[in-house]
């Protein structure tokens, strides 16, 4: 398979551009890439590039780019997914398997029932982090576009936006009804999951005043990080481009 970069510079072929610092650290000291090799570059624009290392030196790689290809790999359902605020890894992982399930944004949310907390610094130099899984993901997963992810903010403000989803859907263990009993849903998608204790009751009561329906995905209780992925699967299989 043909390592493939994000390269968030403008791109044409015919010519030849110097790697970004991170990109071209990843390509000859993680990828050990050489001159000559093959690579395909996308900025996020929804095309990518079929390039080819030019030069290698101890301070810059540049490419040589050859050929322009619209390839589309984009789900046809926009989802946003509106994650509750999990501790380390177990959010890393989410925002992971979210953009390889095809989800178009990510909100990141602290609720009443949470333990993780993000503010000023902290805030911003986790959704630099976030941003960096997205690009590694779509890198790997052959996406050209790269997902948003929001700036973490507090369910309550959240829920208070105005929205123009077509779809609300509130994953709820206790909940009357399935996904597969939904109908099909049009337009924009938005999916809510709760942190690991659950979402407190007014903040349940408060996403179905929005207008969330509470849905379950079956008769055993999942963990936040699993919850999240395994709805986006589920929705890639019943409405999306998994059928």
């Amino acid at each position: 398979m043909t390592p493939r970069l994000f390269c968030p510079r403008p791109l044409s072929p015919g010519t030849e551009l110097a790697l970004p610092d991170e990109a071209a650290h990843h390509a000859v000291r993680v990828l050990r890439l050489r001159a000559g090799d093959s690579l395909t570059l996308f900025s996020g624009d929804g095309s990518e590039y079929e390039a080819q290392i030019a030069h290698v030196t101890s301070r810059a790689v540049s490419v040589r780019l050859l050929e322009r290809r619209m390839v589309e790999r984009e789900s046809p359902l926009k989802i946003t997914l509106v994650q509750a605020l999990i501790a380390g890894e177990r959010m890393d992982y989410v925002v992971q398997k979210a953009v390889e399930l095809g989800a178009f944004a990510i909100a990141p949310v602290a609720t009443a029932r949470g333990v993780t907390r993000l503010d000023g610094l902290r805030a911003e130099r986790r959704l630099e982090h976030w941003r960096h899984i997205v690009v590694a993901a779509c890198e790997q997963c052959g996406r050209n576009r790269l997902p948003l992810i929001d700036p973490p903010g507090e369910l309550r403000a959240w829920l208070q936006r105005s929205s123009r989803a077509h779809t609300r859907l509130l994953l709820a263990p206790d909940a009357s009804l399935t996904l597969g009993k939904l109908r099909v849903p049009e337009g924009t998608i938005e999916l809510l999951v709760g942190p690991e204790g659950g979402l407190a009751p007014e903040e349940c009561s408060q996403a179905l005043a929005a207008g969330f329906q509470a849905v379950r995905l079956g008769p055993r209780t999942l963990r936040t990080e699993t919850a999240g992925p395994a709805a986006l699967a589920a929705i890639a299989a019943l409405w999306g481009d998994w059928r």
